[in-house]
């Protein structure tokens, strides 16, 4: 069964076609970020006017990559939520009338989701990309991390989980950007954070791990001790504007206020699915949304976990459309209600 994916919640937009729900065909991917750079963060109208200019030639191209015509897809499916309302509104938007004009069924996909199943692509003929070896089993520990998302999930099979808790506050994403904003680093944070924190002491700052009942996260107090240390680092006062720390810090003590800050917020996610791992026993653990590109949390959770650890390809973390087909294909397989064309709406709120 082939499924085409159609993924457009932020300001990234992707096609991609994937086979029983492991193998993918083709994985196309525009992004607007580097417009968005030049304000520090995504602008919510220009990045829905990115999805319009490209979204149709990106699904032809995945058709096209993917040497498939209309007549060999069997079902279309999309994201409606969580996300930016009107970048969401144009994937749905085209989704449906693709289905509508083509007679495709339609599949409606959270986002959040989506992201736990770029574990299951096992197989690949898209050019530079490494697969795992094998899908994960159940009952599996997901660890979710993104710009959006700080979620731990326990999942006992296709379509069977349990949120075992999430950030209260920030996401992890987000307090990355946040942060290499205070230190004058280009958005996005998190890339930009692992780059100079390379050269820093990660034990220079000990910046606080909020205490939450549970498995629930919080970055917003340590995202503020963050700028206090940089207040102070630059020999300011708690009320000098965050604006001007950039300029009055030294590289190598940006260096070493983003490696604690990186250590402490990873801490934070890998005690948590440590407590979760201890209590669940899952028999596989992942790791899913853009946060998990990177390396050195990679390099931290393979440490810390007693159990074998296997990551997608980090062009797989960030959002695609590979990860939305390949849940549709396991949704369909499930015999779920596929979704009315004529009434799909957006859920830019959507949670799992």
């Amino acid at each position: 069964m082939k499924i085409l994916g159609i993924e457009s919640s932020c300001d990234e937009t992707a096609a991609a076609v994937v086979e029983n729900g492991s193998k993918l065909l083709s994985n196309v991917v525009a992004s607007s970020m580097n417009i968005h750079a030049k304000y520090g963060g995504v602008v919510p109208e220009v990045a829905a006017r990115s999805h319009i200019e490209v979204i149709i030639p990106l699904v032809k191209e995945a058709l096209s990559n993917a040497n498939c015509s209309w007549y060999d897809i069997d079902a279309i499916a999309v994201t409606y939520g969580a996300g930016l309302s009107g970048s969401l509104l144009i994937g749905v938007l085209a989704a449906r009338t693709l289905a509508i004009a083509l007679n495709k069924p339609l599949q409606r996909i959270n986002h959040v989701e989506a992201h736990v199943y770029a574990n299951f692509l096992t197989e690949s003929v898209v050019p530079g990309l490494s697969m795992p070896a094998t899908a994960p089993d159940f009952p599996m520990l997901a660890i979710i991390v993104s710009g959006g998302h700080s979620q731990l999930a326990l999942f006992k099979g296709h379509g069977n989980y349990t949120l075992l808790g999430q950030t209260q506050d920030d996401a992890i994403g987000e307090a990355f950007d946040k942060v290499a904003k205070i230190l004058g680093l280009p958005y996005p944070g998190g890339p930009s954070i692992e780059r100079i924190a390379a050269t820093g002491n990660e034990h220079a700052y000990n910046f606080p791990k909020a205490k939450m009942s549970g498995y629930d996260f919080s970055f917003s107090g340590p995202k503020t001790a963050v700028l206090r240390a940089a207040q102070a680092a630059a020999g300011e006062s708690f009320d000098f504007p965050s604006i001007f720390l950039p300029e009055r810090l030294k590289m190598a003590q940006k260096a070493d206020i983003a490696a604690s800050f990186q250590r402490s917020a990873f801490e934070t996610i890998i005690d948590k699915a440590k407590q979760a791992y201890l209590e669940y026993k899952p028999v596989s653990v992942v790791l899913a949304g853009g946060v998990a590109s990177s390396g050195k949390l990679r390099e931290m959770l393979s440490s810390a976990m007693s159990i074998s650890l296997a990551y997608p390809d980090p062009k797989l973390c960030t959002d695609n459309a590979a990860m939305v087909a390949s849940l549709g294909y396991y949704k369909l397989k499930l015999s779920e209600n596929t979704t009315d064309p004529f009434t799909l709406d957006v859920a830019p709120s959507l949670s799992m």
